[in-house]
């Protein structure tokens, strides 16, 4: 195979992105048949068609699609490498941190403190799912991933995989509905529950503690958003097993209250970071 052209390649990707050549091409100062022209030759240095024609739109092809995410690659790594290597000043200014939708935000703020108004300092957030989260971390969209869920490593992956808090899990309802009762085996037989999603890791711990109760729980819900817990333990849709950190504004008015604290279950929050030579500088003041 004739070697990449990185000209070519930033063509290619313009093309991509604008989804026809007369577009591309007013964008790129170029005539459309000097554009086609060149987008040819790398098909041709690559062995595949890129495009496919719909209409008067062009689509990319599945060797296409490989190869806009190799291109985005490419470039995000040549932009790191002129903010490492060009820039006077200490640290680049941004961190791109991508965090699980569901995750804590009070958890976020206070990772993310030490950055928050520092002068010339931007944090990007993002949030998503575990799996998008971790390819962005791949394509280097992200230099740090906040989860719960420690992914797996191997010798397949080069994620680093920083504890950086935990927490306690407590059983939270209203006054009304936890009353006098201070049993914790009580309280798990007796009320409807609201719980994480089964692949959570406080579900999973949780399930065995009731196991070892002997206590069947009545779930009366299952959210995969702490955000969402906590708007349904006020609104008396039963006791919400919860981190007592995410519900503090609400204990601290008396609207609700911790019944009991739930043994040796803990929330476990990590930041994921891959093996990189050049590693955002921002990383040491939040880790």
């Amino acid at each position: 195979m004739a070697s990449l052209n990185l000209h070519h390649l930033r063509l290619f990707r313009a093309v991509a992105r604008d989804g026809t050549l007369t577009s591309a091409a007013r964008h790129l100062n170029l005539s459309a048949s000097a554009l086609s022209a060149q987008v040819k030759t790398l098909e041709a240095a690559l062995g595949h068609d890129l495009f496919e024609r719909r209409g008067r739109g062009l689509v990319l092809t599945e060797a296409g699609r490989i190869a806009l995410e190799h291109a985005e690659v490419i470039f995000r790594t040549a932009d790191d490498l002129s903010a490492l290597l060009r820039e006077s000043g200490p640290a680049p200014r941004a961190l791109r941190v991508g965090a699980l939708a569901t995750l804590s935000r009070n958890f976020q703020i206070q990772f993310l403190r030490p950055l928050l108004g520092r002068p010339q300092v931007e944090v990007v957030l993002r949030s998503g799912t575990q799996a998008a989260l971790l390819q962005g971390l791949e394509a280097l969209a992200y230099d740090i991933v906040l989860t719960n869920l420690a992914p797996p490593r191997d010798a397949a992956n080069r994620y680093l995989i920083h504890r950086v808090d935990e927490q306690s899990v407590s059983l939270v309802g209203t006054p009304a509905r936890i009353g006098e009762e201070a049993d914790l085996a009580a309280l798990l037989a007796g009320a409807p529950l609201i719980l994480p999603t089964p692949e959570t890791g406080v579900r999973s711990a949780f399930d065995a503690l009731t196991a070892r109760l002997g206590v069947v729980p009545h779930i009366a819900a299952e959210v995969d958003d702490m955000a969402m817990i906590r708007l349904l333990a006020r609104e008396d849709a039963g006791l919400a097993v919860v981190p007592p950190i995410v519900v503090r504004d609400e204990l601290e008015a008396g609207s609700l209250v911790e019944a009991h604290p739930l043994p040796g279950i803990t929330e476990v929050f990590h930041a994921v970071t891959l093996e990189r030579r050049f590693p955002n500088p921002l990383l040491d003041d939040v880790l």
